[in-house]
């Protein structure tokens, strides 16, 4: 990999979805200090990662990629962050069952605190009159409070997300590792919400033979390590150049550039051109990354990108990550997936069934349907499963709350039901219970794979 372009290169290319920063000289001082700042993961941590992201290429492994559409500085809380790997954790002992193979914890967390957006602007009603104003683009840039004084972006704000990040993956690292990770308090929680939710009762002969192994492995006298802690990596979007670009650092061991913000870095539907900054910052960086792929990508796109950003070819460097929307998946993912496998390109190929599917209900709130929801991840294992590949992951926005912002689901939300607690500042999630449930039914559809 040859050197870092830097910032202005970067800009000239006429980066997109970048925020329009009215003092440079405020831009400067923030990049200055986060360059002083030590690295949020390691090199090593990484290399690991792209060494289990390899296993999901080849088929023997599984990613679970889950958490905040967007993240805030409020939400870096001991419950919040707890809740969140809670239910991360819950999902995978459901999967890796049912799967038989190891599965590859990725939070969605410590790092995604910048969105994309469709529009730079945004236009409401106040006091009878229209105002607009500077769309909000993630804590990472500006305030969700519709002033004019919060939608200013702030570079300072980088220095925040710097700051969170480190709390959010201290509190990880320490949960990981303390013993609430443990596989037998983990499939207890399991247990109680099949038990307690009438929802999860339709999932009790998967948590009976879970427990059924347990009680073997223990009468045996097995207790690895692996039953006591877990791994579990930080990815978010690479969306702000300037943070990015500061936090990437040359590894002492490898002499290689690594992006130090967190261990898996993706690039977004909106900020993939081929020959955009975007993709030439990540083309650079050794970390193990993505790109979203939405339903205008054509087998071509796909297969110029993984010529940019993995020429060699190594397996776990790169995820294509899809999100085609429930009605389109089954039409157009084969041919991507089909001409991709026969470039002989080594890919993980990863579902976010989440944002093709977002619409606006009738009382203002942008919401999803659960049902498309796991209509397009069954697609997308249907499509795998004719074509003789491997449905390597999902990717789910979600949160270990009872929130009510997407509905449907064995809860019945219905979008009357969606002002109750409806917390995201930007796309809805996954509630703790709905979560749950996704993780049961991808588990049958990990049976079939």
């Amino acid at each position: 990999m040859s050197a870092i372009p830097d910032l202005e290169s970067l800009h000239a290319r006429g980066a997109a979805q970048q925020p329009s920063y009215p003092d440079r000289a405020a831009v400067d001082a923030a990049v200055t200090k986060l360059r002083t700042m030590p690295p949020l993961v390691f090199a090593g941590e990484c290399d690991d990662l792209t060494d289990k992201i390899a296993a999901v290429t080849r088929g023997e492994a599984f990613l679970l990629q889950g958490g905040d559409c967007a993240e805030t500085f409020a939400g870096v809380t001991a419950d919040n962050v707890r809740n969140k790997l809670r239910v991360l954790l819950q999902m995978a002992v459901v999967l890796t069952y049912a799967g038989s193979v190891p599965v590859v914890k990725v939070g969605r967390l410590a790092g995604q605190y910048a969105k994309p957006r469709s529009s730079d602007n945004e236009t409401r009603t106040v006091d009878g009159e229209a105002v607009t104003l500077p769309a909000y683009r993630g804590d990472a840039v500006n305030g969700f409070e519709f002033t004019e004084a919060s939608r200013v972006p702030d570079p300072q704000r980088l220095v925040d997300v710097y700051n969170a990040s480190a709390a959010t993956l201290n509190l990880v690292r320490a949960f990981v590792t303390g013993g609430y990770a443990d596989l037998r308090q983990v499939h207890t929680w399991n247990t109680d919400f099949v038990r307690s939710s009438p929802i999860g009762q339709r999932y009790e002969s998967m948590a009976a033979d879970i427990e059924r192994a347990l009680t073997f492995m223990k009468a045996i006298g097995a207790d690895p390590d692996e039953f006591h802690r877990v791994d579990f990596h930080s990815s978010h979007e690479a969306l702000v150049l300037e943070y990015e670009h500061a936090m990437t650092r040359i590894d002492s061991r490898t002499e290689a550039p690594y992006d130090v913000s967190g261990h898996f870095v993706w690039i977004g539907e909106r900020t993939r051109q081929l020959d955009g900054a975007h993709v030439e910052l990540l083309s650079k960086i050794r970390n193990p990354i993505g790109v979203k792929l939405g339903p205008t990508t054509t087998a071509d796109d796909a297969i110029a990108l993984a010529a940019r950003l993995n020429p060699d070819n190594t397996p776990g460097r790169l995820t294509f990550i899809t999100r085609f929307g429930a009605g389109k998946i089954r039409d157009g993912l084969p041919d991507l997936v089909e001409k991709v496998t026969a470039a002989g390109l080594q890919v993980a190929w990863v579902c976010d069934p989440m944002h093709g599917n977002t619409f606006e209900a009738s009382s203002g709130y942008k919401t999803r349907k659960f049902e498309d929801v796991i209509d397009e991840l069954q697609g997308f294992f249907d499509v795998h499963r004719a074509l003789g590949t491997w449905p390597g992951g999902i990717h789910i926005e979600l949160t270990g709350d009872d929130v009510t912002e997407c509905v449907g689901g064995g809860e019945e939300l219905a979008e009357i039901d969606l002002g109750n607690r409806y917390e995201s500042v930007c796309d809805p999630r996954l509630n703790r219970v709905q979560s749950l449930e996704t993780a049961f039914l991808v588990a049958e559809m990990l049976k079939k794979a």
